[in-house]
């Protein structure tokens, strides 16, 4: 679907090579009619609600110890990415040029020439994501398999994302990077800080500087997901110290619940304001949308876990009856 194939006059640097927006219309140019929704849907390996139900699956079910260097690692791009975006403030290619089509809009309840809700363009925060998440699933399984999909999905999403006129080619290129420090920079650091409230403290306090300066959505809604992250560690350890399960009725499970819940609380937490309050781009509008979302975090990753006893003899028979044929075999 076509959003908008004209330049718009909106505030914000205009930057680019002539040959991103020649490529950029070439391909455009080339796409056959079928191809474009599938190439924008290759953009979903990259966006918020899959990559939230990945770590979910991880923290929930599979391995919580690896859900939370997976979780780590997605919300420091998602942190860092967009406080890049504010300081160089790059618009869209479709902003820009009218020889750029956008095919797939960012946030669909915005219109194209809101910056706040669309965000910049520079870098890539769906190419730094999935780097960020592909990459340390693949540095974690260090299975053969995994490695080659932690190559190829950012790969794909890259490209989408320059297909659909949404990215500058330079944005994705930089995505691909901010991923790779991360992936090889946070487990670094948390091999080496022992102190977990240091080690967040750190990271929280590195994006402290975006509050006086970050004007788009994605910065709040990182920082909130990342202090959610940051108190959900220590908490769950004390408090409920759920297991994960192999059971694949109780993982679909646990997904499917929690992704449900994740979305409600979003939207149950947004009733107490006024719309025309959360979409004013202030500071306060801003803190708001911090606080949701540190909430939300913290209830799925610590209170919801608690739950899981409660389903604990879904499909155990099975469960108990694979791990006996595994010990026979």
């Amino acid at each position: 679907m076509l959003f908008g194939n004209t330049a718009v006059a909106v505030a914000g640097s205009k930057f680019f090579f002539d040959w991103e927006i020649s490529f950029m219309a070439w391909l455009q140019a080339r796409l056959p009619e079928w191809a474009i929704p599938v190439i924008s849907a290759l953009s979903i390996f990259g966006e918020e609600l899959l990559l939230v139900a990945i770590l979910g699956f991880f923290y929930w079910s599979y391995n919580k110890k690896i859900g939370k260097r997976i979780g780590i690692c997605m919300l420091t791009s998602n942190l860092w990415n967009p406080m890049i975006k504010n300081i160089f403030l790059r618009l869209r290619p479709y902003l820009v040029s009218d020889k750029v089509k956008l095919l797939r809009k960012i946030d669909n309840s915005a219109e194209i020439t809101d910056v706040a809700a669309q965000g910049y363009s520079f870098p890539s925060g769906h190419s730094a994501n999935a780097v960020a998440t592909y990459g340390s699933i693949g540095i974690a399984l260090r299975k053969k398999w995994m490695t080659i999909l932690a190559f190829a999905l950012p790969l794909l999403v890259g490209f989408s994302r320059v297909a659909v006129g949404a990215h500058f080619p330079t944005d994705v290129l930089a995505g691909w990077g901010i991923g790779i420090i991360v992936i090889i920079l946070i487990p670094l650091l948390r091999e080496k800080i022992k102190s977990h409230w240091l080690f967040y403290g750190i990271l929280l306090l590195s994006g402290l500087p975006g509050f006086f300066y970050c004007e788009s959505n994605d910065f709040f809604t990182a920082y909130g997901m990342m202090l959610g992250f940051a108190i959900t560690e220590p908490f769950e350890e004390k408090f409920v110290k759920f297991e994960n399960t192999r059971c694949p009725i109780r993982m679909i499970l646990r997904v499917l619940v929690g992704g449900g819940l994740y979305l409600g609380l979003n939207i149950l937490l947004k009733l107490p304001f006024p719309k025309s309050f959360l979409d004013n781009g202030t500071l306060a509008a801003g803190i708001v949308r911090t606080l949701r979302y540190a909430v939300v975090i913290f209830a799925v990753t610590s209170l919801y876990p608690m739950l899981f006893k409660y389903t604990a003899k879904i499909g155990a028979k099975k469960e108990k009856s694979g791990e006996k044929m595994g010990e026979k075999a």
